[in-house]
Parts: C-alpha cells; sequence; structure tokens
C-alpha cells in the first residue's frame, strides 16, 4: 500500500466526516486511512463506519494522549510506505495524492509537508485566520510561502514521511508542543529530504472564536522557543519578528510623549502595515478588517508567548546553576 493516511481526532465528528467525504473523492485511490480518537468526550466511531464501505478505513480509541502520541498510535497500526497527517477539522482537494505522489517520485523526497489555505466556501472569518497564518506580512512565509521548498518545517496539519524515515529517527516525541516541527528538524538532521510541496494544500477549516485564536498564537510563541530545548538553532530572526511588533506598540505612546518625530515615524510605520495587510487579504471588505484584527491579535499574543517562555526557559537555566 502505498500511502496510510493517519488522522487523530478529539471532540470533532462533524469536522472528521467533511475529512472523509473529501478522502472519498481523491482520484489517486492506492491508501488507507487510521483515524485515532484519542480519548474524545463525542466520539467519532459511528461517524467512520459510515465510510467503511467507501475507503480503506480503520478506527481506533485510545485514552487521551495529546495529538503526537496520538499519531505515533497511528504509524504503529498504519500498513502504508509512506505515512500522510491531517488534523480532524482539514478538507483535502480531490488530487491531492495525485500531486503529492508524483512529486515524491520525482524530487525522491523522503519527507514532505504542505501549506494550508481556506476555502471559497469559508466565513469572512475563516478567511481572515487563513490570511493571518499564511501572510507573509505576518508570518514571513514559514507556513508554507518560501522560496526555497527544502526550508520549510512540516506541520501536523498537513505533512508526511516514509515508513524508512520513522524506523530511522522515530516518531513524535511530545504530546501538544511543536512536536511537528521537532520532528522536521530531526529529519533533516538524520539526512532525509524533506521540502515544501506548494501544490499538495488543504483547506483547514478553523472552527476558533477570536479568544481561542488569540490563545492558540500565543501557544505557537511559546512552541518556537521550548522545541530549542531538543534543537538549540530552531529559534531564528523571523520568529522574533512578532516580539519586536509588540514591544514598537508598547512603545508607542511613550515616543509620541518624549519625541513626537520618532512616535510619528512608528505610527507611521504601524499604518502603512495595515493598509498592506487591508490590500493584500483576499475576499470581503469585512473580512479584510478582519484580517487586521486576527493579524494583529496573531502577532501580538506569539510574541508574549515566546516572551512568556523565554522568561520561564531562562529561570529554568539559572535554576539549574544553582
Amino acid at each position: 500500500m502505498r500511502f496510510s493516511v493517519i488522522i487523530p481526532v478529539y471532540n470533532r465528528p462533524e469536522e472528521l466526516q467533511n475529512l472523509l467525504e473529501s478522502l472519498c473523492l481523491q482520484t489517486f485511490s492506492d491508501f488507507e486511512v487510521v483515524v485515532i480518537e484519542d480519548g474524545s468526550e463525542h466520539p467519532s466511531e459511528a461517524i467512520v463506519r459510515g465510510f467503511y464501505d467507501r475507503i480503506n478505513v480503520n478506527y481506533h480509541f485510545q485514552e487521551n494522549t495529546g495529538q503526537g502520541f496520538a499519531r505515533n498510535k497511528g504509524i504503529e497500526l498504519a500498513k502504508g510506505d509512506y505515512f500522510v497527517f491531517f488534523d480532524s477539522d482539514c478538507v483535502i482537494p480531490a488530487d491531492y495524492f495525485k500531486i503529492l505522489n508524483a512529486v515524491l517520485e520525482t524530487k525522491k523526497l523522503d519527507a514532505h509537508g504542505g501549506p494550508d489555505d481556506a476555502g471559497e466556501s469559508f466565513s469572512p472569518w475563516q478567511k481572515a485566520m487563513n490570511f493571518s497564518m499564511t501572510s507573509f506580512l505576518t508570518t514571513g512565509g514559514i507556513r508554507g510561502k518560501m522560496k526555497n521548498p527544502a526550508k520549510y518545517q512540516a506541520r501536523g496539519y498537513n505533512m508526511g514521511f516514509s515508513r524508512e524515515v520513522y524506523q530511522r529517527v522515530g516518531g513524535f516525541i511530545h504530546p501538544n508542543m511543536a512536536e511537528d516541527i521537532e520532528l522536521s528538524i530531526r529529519i533533516k538532521k538524520a539526512g532525509f529530504r524533506l521540502e515544501l510541496v506548494s501544490e499538495a494544500f488543504v483547506y483547514h477549516h478553523r472552527k476558533n472564536d477570536f479568544l481561542s485564536f488569540i490563545r492558540q498564537s500565543h501557544q505557537f510563541g511559546r512552541n518556537r522557543v521550548f522545541i530549542t530545548k531538543f534543537h538549540k538553532d530552531a529559534l531564528k530572526l523571523v520568529h522574533l519578528l512578532p516580539v519586536v511588533f509588540l514591544i514598537g506598540l508598547l512603545l508607542l505612546p511613550f515616543a509620541l510623549f518624549i519625541y513626537a518625530p520618532l512616535g510619528a515615524a512608528i505610527a507611521v510605520g504601524y499604518f502603512l502595515w495595515t493598509v498592506a495587510v487591508l490590500l493584500s487579504a483576499a475576499g470581503s471588505i469585512q473580512s479584510r478588517f478582519l484580517a487586521v484584527l486576527t493579524s494583529y491579535g496573531q502577532l501580538i499574543a506569539y510574541g508574549t508567548g515566546v516572551l512568556r517562555e523565554g522568561h520561564s526557559s531562562l529561570l529554568g537555566l539559572l535554576g539549574g546553576k544553582k
């Protein structure tokens, strides 16, 4: 069997049904699906049973361990030569596996990551969240819009690697803190080829409200610092830009009071960035203004996450020296 699709799910039966529906429409059919129910209070077994006569799908329930370890269980149960991981709130375009199979064979890749996008039917809020998570203006292109695909660090909502990779480097080592990025780094350090396959994208049907989106962005900032425990070189300058963005906002009123020309220059910079977001965001006027809200929220939350985890790591380091 060519592919094993591994899907951890936690209290998302409706989203999982949409994902499985999209997998039924694939133009490349040499794959199985392994659903790992990770201790859900609202299980999806009945949903999965409805697909038994449509695709090759298996269901496994376990006590809650976190998404990283749920993926590991999926690998244990999988039979394919190449493992592909999706989040349960994704929808997969019909040619995904046809495209992925061709690219893997042509480029001789051992692992891959793919981007996420918003579908035409998504709400203005979902399109705004997608923009702030993927735009060069907010993330610097690190989530799928980079010139060199070999620099990409795959994310668990859309990534994969061969059985040989797993046998050499193992699986996910943390349940829910940047476990996907850590594994991407480990795969590359082991000498395997992992690249962004930009054509193999998924539609990410996020259900966040504003507060949960802010919490998630804050956690992403913490995660980036957290993985330096395993890979000292995981933190790059681009990951610190949200901290600069946050500090600039905090300093703006003081700059205006202490030295008005400097404050005005900073204010103009934020104004121009805001205009750029409005012009770059897709969709309706409502989506564009919501994109400004989510972009400010994401950068501020990510920046505070970096500072929080960095502060905790520094205190831990100092405590260890005593």
